[in-house]
């Protein structure tokens, strides 16, 4: 199998993992219960779309990527300074978790317009999909909560 499409699947791995943990970063930053348990759930969801996209990638007789990306781990730290600087506000985690979920729809069209076998560009497209769903809605959350704080 070509090794460009393990590459593409190994970077939406990473995506997966930074939005794991991104997510679970922003379930400690917040203070509202239900904001907490969507961040947890939204965190499980992209562990499991790591792991399938690792299934595949094994599937396909390559090594499958374990860990996040730099730019991940350097966002989750830019997290960490901005919640610390805004007391840990909800509009503001909301408004990172939106940027980090900017970047992975950017990095999921990009791995569209590979050419990609076609059950595996089934799988990216379903991932594609909890993304932009993922995106919309706490974008939606991060507006309300700013609706909420004028």
């Amino acid at each position: 199998m070509s090794t460009s499409v393990v590459s593409v699947l190994n970077d939406l791995i990473e995506t997966s993992k930074d939005g794991e943990k991104g997510f679970l970063k922003a379930a400690e930053d917040t203070r509202d219960p239900s904001l907490k348990l969507l961040f947890q759930n939204r965190a499980e969801a992209c562990a499991q779309g790591a792991i399938e996209l690792q299934d595949v990638v094994q599937r396909l007789g390559g090594k499958p990527e374990t860990g996040g990306s730099v730019t991940g781990a350097l966002h989750r730290g830019w997290v960490d300074v901005k919640s610390a600087v805004s007391g840990h506000s909800d509009h503001a985690v909301l408004a990172e978790c939106e940027r980090g979920e900017d970047a992975a729809k950017k990095n999921y069209r990009q791995a569209l317009e590979k050419d990609l076998p076609a059950d595996v560009r089934a799988i990216v497209e379903r991932q594609y999909q909890g993304v932009l769903e993922n995106h919309d809605r706490i974008r939606d959350l991060r507006d309300q909560y700013a609706a909420a704080k004028s």
